[in-house]
């Protein structure tokens, strides 16, 4: 790992230049063959990963929030490339479900140096003619980006508490809509419901696991189904979530299949086409995307080596 060619693609708006050199210095010596590039409004890291994998790096750091990590991994998948993070952002969902280090670039740095590399999936989402990987979840209703924005000073206090404010919050402003779900090429099936989130990890802040039997390198990706209408079904979900899959489960090491309700269901997936009666806002790995009425997901198995 020593001399190991390395690519560092990082967003000058998450961190001062010269921070991040100095802490490269101090975990990596002076001697490594280090490339630096800068991420820009115009491409969040994509053209810049490429560009360091037709350099030969081994090694490419993404120094950023969930965006740059995502754009670095999508130039990355499929290649022999490993990514390394240095997460700066708000959610920070990847660097979570591998337990990187937040908070601390030297240490997120010797994660890097030391790690024995492994692969994990990467999905792939298709809407409006494009197609995008993904690292964690995408989705619409009820998903990751509402409890990335969790008031932080409420989260600090109250722990659970905050999780169950922000989706009664959000549980308030959803309706629900008819959705066409085809799974795995079968015959497609109608459900109603005003949450769907498919994801290759689970974790989001505060531990908590929206998707519990998410894998990181499985083959699968993992679906939530959220059709919770009124007061009633909403605490039988809110249940699910916190005790069942949650509390129950860390208790349990995590042995148990995660807990399916009458108002949230999870479903292992290879492929799954969605199909929207109504356009709804829809998010990839915590970013809004605008509205869509029907997006293809596939998950590429092991595609990204990591570190």
């Amino acid at each position: 790992m020593t001399h190991a060619r390395i690519g560092i693609v990082w967003n000058p708006s998450k961190v001062e230049q010269e921070v991040l050199q100095d802490a490269v210095t101090r975990v990596f010596g002076d001697e490594p063959d280090i490339r630096w590039w800068e991420t820009s409004q115009e491409d969040p890291g994509r053209g810049m990963a490429r560009e360091a994998v037709e350099d030969g790096r081994e090694i490419v750091i993404a120094v950023g929030g969930d965006g740059t990590v995502r754009a670095v991994a999508e130039s990355l998948a499929g290649s022999e490339t490993a990514l390394g993070i240095v997460p700066q952002g708000t959610g920070n969902l990847l660097a979570r479900n591998l337990e990187v280090p937040l908070n601390n670039i030297p240490a997120a740095l010797e994660r890097v140096r030391d790690a024995e590399p492994r692969r994990i999936d990467l999905g792939w989402v298709a809407y409006d003619g494009t197609e995008h990987a993904f690292a964690v979840m995408v989705g619409f209703g009820i998903d990751a980006q509402m409890l990335v924005e969790t008031d932080d000073d409420l989260k600090s206090k109250a722990g659970w508490l905050a999780y169950v404010e922000a989706m009664g919050r959000a549980l308030a402003g959803t309706e629900m809509t008819d959705i066409t779900l085809t799974v795995d090429g079968q015959e497609p099936v109608a459900v109603r419901g005003h949450t769907m989130l498919v994801g290759n990890c689970g974790m989001v802040q505060g531990g908590i696991r929206l998707l519990p039997d998410a894998v990181l390198d499985d083959g699968k990706l993992d679906v939530l189904m959220v059709s919770a209408d009124g007061a009633l079904q909403w605490l039988d979900t809110f249940r699910s979530f916190v005790w069942d899959n949650g509390i129950r489960r860390f208790f349990a090491g995590g042995k148990d299949e995660a807990v399916s309700t009458d108002s949230a269901r999870h479903l292992p997936v290879e492929t799954i086409g969605v199909e929207l009666e109504t356009p709804l806002m829809f998010e990839i790995d915590g970013e809004e995307m605008g509205e869509v009425t029907s997006f293809d997901v596939r998950v590429q198995a092991g595609a990204l080596l990591v570190r």
